[in-house]
């Protein structure tokens, strides 16, 4: 499992001790003191986001802790995340042609988006390998991300003829990388290097893939020798200030506008 390779030396100020590990059904969580590691464990599907996960991943990140100060989302295997899964997505669809299941399932996404911003923990993605789609947001979603250098980032909704419209993507997106590089990018589908990332503020470091852990272990080692309630009160306002500049986040209709795509698009390849 991948963890931030803080000292377990007893005489190190910064050592974390008492590992305590938990495996749920997609997930994989590794506490050391202050740093909880949550990491998408389902590598031989591509950790794809399915309802087990989401159920999962909130279960976790409801349960605030305050003495968690750092929370690091990383993955199993070659790949982040490669998504939605197409197949529970489908499902859906089929057992309820109007896509209710579909909007449940988006009401979660946005609450695990949600909590991984609004956690009061400092959230760190540690992404490897293709972020697609759902895995694009749930990295965006966290406070710093570092990428390996042959990672890639890509959003393919519109080829597979739904909106942009997961866990509240598409504003954070704006907010962090500007309207006119997301509006290429989204149009065209086109999947973004991790250079490319580094330069539109998807990712706020690069290294190689052998480096992830030294460079999440970089940006905890500092954080846990902050002031908690300063550095909670920090990420408070930085939120707070950073969704002032969103104007108007509808973000909050992205399970019905998924919901209401899918069904029409359902429905005009359904045969009559």
């Amino acid at each position: 499992m991948n963890t931030p390779l803080l000292s377990d030396d007893p005489d190190d100020p910064d050592a974390l001790h008492e590992p305590d590990d938990r495996i749920l059904k997609t997930l994989r969580t590794r506490r050391r003191g202050p740093v909880l590691t949550v990491e998408l464990n389902v590598p031989e599907r591509g950790n794809v986001v399915d309802e087990a996960m989401l159920d999962d991943l909130l279960s976790v990140l409801d349960d605030q802790d305050p003495s968690v100060r750092v929370l690091v989302l990383t993955a199993a295997g070659q790949d982040f995340c490669l998504g939605g899964d197409r197949e529970e997505f489908a499902g859906h669809l089929a057992q309820d042609p109007t896509g209710n299941g579909i909007r449940v399932s988006g009401v979660k996404a946005r609450r695990v988006c949600d909590a991984l911003t609004s956690h009061p923990a400092v959230t760190i993605a540690r992404v490897q390998g293709r972020a697609v789609g759902a895995g694009f947001a749930l990295a965006l979603a966290c406070d710093l991300r570092v990428g390996a250098d042959t990672a890639t980032f890509r959003l393919p909704e519109l080829a597979l003829g739904l909106p942009t419209a997961w866990g509240g993507l598409l504003p954070r997106l704006i907010s962090e990388v500007g309207a006119a590089s997301v509006r290429e990018f989204i149009l065209t589908g086109r999947p973004l290097t991790a250079q490319e990332a580094l330069g539109l503020s998807v990712l706020q470091r690069v290294v190689p893939e052998d480096a992830l852990d030294a460079a999440v272990d970089k940006w905890a080692r500092p954080l846990l020798r902050r002031s908690p309630p300063a550095v909670r009160v920090t990420k408070t306002l930085l939120n707070s200030l950073t969704a002032s500049t969103r104007l108007a986040d509808a973000s909050v209709l992205d399970p019905e506008l998924m919901a209401a795509v899918a069904s029409e698009v359902h429905h005009m390849r359904t045969p009559r």
